[in-house]
């Protein structure tokens, strides 16, 4: 299974009363990209989804007064600028709280509520599917307990795991796809440990990857199958969940399976760079860059500088 992001655009949704609910004609919940799509009256600015990971949308919106129908998702939220008031009203209750940076919001899976927001919004929103949480907590030995409803709650933690994610959208289709994996695992680490009605507390590593395993692993990342480097495939090489993979990996390198094939990658970019008058457009679409900006950005957050200046520097 490929790990790319599917990227789309969801087409401008049918106006709707502001206080009418509008079931599925079977009565089932509707798929959060959808629901999404038809409350706030707008396309995304963009958006990466697979079938493993769900999905994580950047939103520019307006004013919102309407019923969010319930959603087969788990819908975790943060905002990267601006600060607008948030109202959930959900039969006599009321949840009052405020946009801003830091924050998060949660739309466990199943519930709905009537919203009224009077202005613009600016919102990142990962759809986790519930099986992801399930997994993540099996696997950590915990019981999946239901998500808690919040409404601009203070989480500067999970707001910052929503941005990196958000900003994983476009790149390296690879990278960003075993990125995106690894991130909403932590992400799933951290909304049972946080946000959940009975509180997971997680044991911390003991012990690396065997000799074996990580030799195996370390040739899967050296693959030049884009295919070949997902989580799940180099976790069932080392007979490990996901979860303990992740962990076992970074006790034994030091990174993240992410930032260790990110790191790897650049290095061979630095290679050509160096010793070839390949173009600088031409090595990034070599190591499956969306775009020369996509790779120089990543290049100067591991060097410091542009690749162009890196090679003028080393020759």
């Amino acid at each position: 299974m490929s790990c790319g992001p599917i990227l789309r655009d969801i087409s401008q949704p049918p106006q709707s009363s502001e206080a009418t609910q509008h079931p599925l004609p079977n009565g089932e919940p509707r798929s959060a990209d959808l629901e999404m799509a038809r409350v706030l009256k707008t396309a995304p600015v963009r958006m990466a989804s697979d079938p493993d990971s769900g999905a994580i949308a950047h939103w520019r919106h307006g004013a919102l007064h309407d019923v969010v129908e319930p959603m087969v998702d788990h819908v975790i939220m943060t905002y990267p600028t601006g600060a607008q008031r948030l109202e959930r009203r959900n039969g006599k209750s009321v949840a009052i709280g405020t946009a801003r940076a830091g924050v998060v919001t949660i739309i466990p899976a199943g519930s709905s509520a009537r919203w009224d927001i009077r202005g613009p919004v600016n919102v990142v929103q990962l759809y986790l599917p519930r099986r992801t949480l399930e997994r993540v907590a099996d696997e950590a030995g915990r019981s999946a307990a239901e998500l808690l409803e919040r409404t601009g709650h203070p989480d500067p933690v999970t707001s910052g795991l929503l941005m990196s994610a958000s900003d994983a959208i476009e790149g390296s289709a690879t990278l960003d796809a075993l990125f995106r994996h690894q991130l909403n695992d932590l992400l799933a680490t951290r909304l049972l440990a946080a946000h959940a009605g009975a509180p997971a507390a997680f044991q911390p590593s003991l012990g690396g990857l065997s000799p074996n395993a990580l030799r195996r692993a370390i040739e899967r990342l050296h693959s030049n199958d884009d295919t070949d480097v997902s989580l799940a495939a180099l976790a069932s090489d080392a007979g490990l969940s996901r979860f303990h993979f992740c962990r076992a990996f970074k006790e034994s390198t030091g990174l993240s399976p992410h930032a260790w094939l990110r790191q790897h990658r650049l290095e061979k970019a630095m290679k050509l760079l160096r010793d070839t008058d390949h173009s600088v457009a031409a090595i990034a679409a070599a190591f499956g860059y969306a775009s020369q900006t996509a790779f120089a950005a990543a290049f100067r957050k591991l060097t410091g500088e542009t690749p162009s200046d890196w090679r003028r520097r080393m020759r």
